[in-house]
């Protein structure tokens, strides 16, 4: 099973697009999320992250400039009970909602599907921590479009149970390219240690500097709750 260094991954890609992971800290203390947007037009890059409670959204930095809000603006972070919800759009309202209902995240994402923005058809991501009994399992998932034509959508679902220093990484494209090649198989597995601020600093560093935008990251103590939030916003 290979893994990742994130550092390398990060470094060597100009543009992996928007990302998720989710895994444990080396010291088996904490549940740990992140998510980053990229951006590669002025719309795209017109964003920060806001928290809201133990919520995040997505805001226009210059409201004068936004143009087209649809694919840009929404909450990547949404806590529910003993969930955690981080996707890239507004997808996460889907799961959110589906949850109060007493539905679940893979019924949820099956009634939707890769955004509408040919030709990339950018995939929908989403991870679904679920907090219990002092630990938690995560779920991932990415939506992406069957062909070049978005002819239909093709709807994947990965289970973890945590192992001590090891999450997962999923993104929405390969590489930069135009039009942008989707995402490639399972999510990366790759290491992760126990000090946030580490952690969040490796992250913003070796994102792309031109195309880097924003980057949420959350540490859950397992055993008492408490949650550490980092937040980097290229627009300050």
């Amino acid at each position: 099973m290979t893994t990742y260094d994130i550092k390398k991954l990060l470094s060597e890609n100009t543009y992996p697009g928007r990302g998720i992971i989710i895994g444990k800290s080396s010291d088996g203390k904490y549940a740990v999320s992140a998510y980053f947007i990229m951006g590669r037009s002025e719309n795209s890059r017109n964003r920060v992250f806001v928290a809201e409670g133990e919520d995040v959204r997505t805001k226009a930095y210059d409201p004068s400039k936004l143009k087209d809000p649809s694919l840009i603006i929404y909450y990547p972070v949404r806590k529910y009970e003993n969930k955690l919800i981080v996707t890239n759009g507004d997808q996460t309202d889907t799961v959110y909602e589906s949850l109060k209902e007493g539905g679940c995240f893979c019924k949820a994402l099956r009634t939707r599907e890769f955004e509408p923005d040919a030709p990339n058809f950018t995939p929908r991501i989403s991870g679904m921590l679920t907090f219990k009994d002092g630990d938690f399992t995560y779920k991932m998932s990415i939506l992406k479009s069957a062909d070049e034509n978005g002819s239909a959508c093709n709807r994947y679902f990965y289970e973890y149970e945590p192992i001590s220093g090891v999450a997962h990484f999923i993104h929405t494209y390969m590489h930069d390219g135009d039009p942008i090649p989707t995402f490639e198989g399972e999510p990366e597995r790759i290491t992760i240690g126990e000090d946030i601020e580490e952690f969040t600093k490796l992250l913003w560093e070796n994102l792309n500097e031109d195309n880097k935008v924003s980057l949420f990251v959350r540490y859950t103590d397992l055993a008492t709750g408490e949650t550490k939030t980092i937040i980097e916003n290229k627009n300050k």
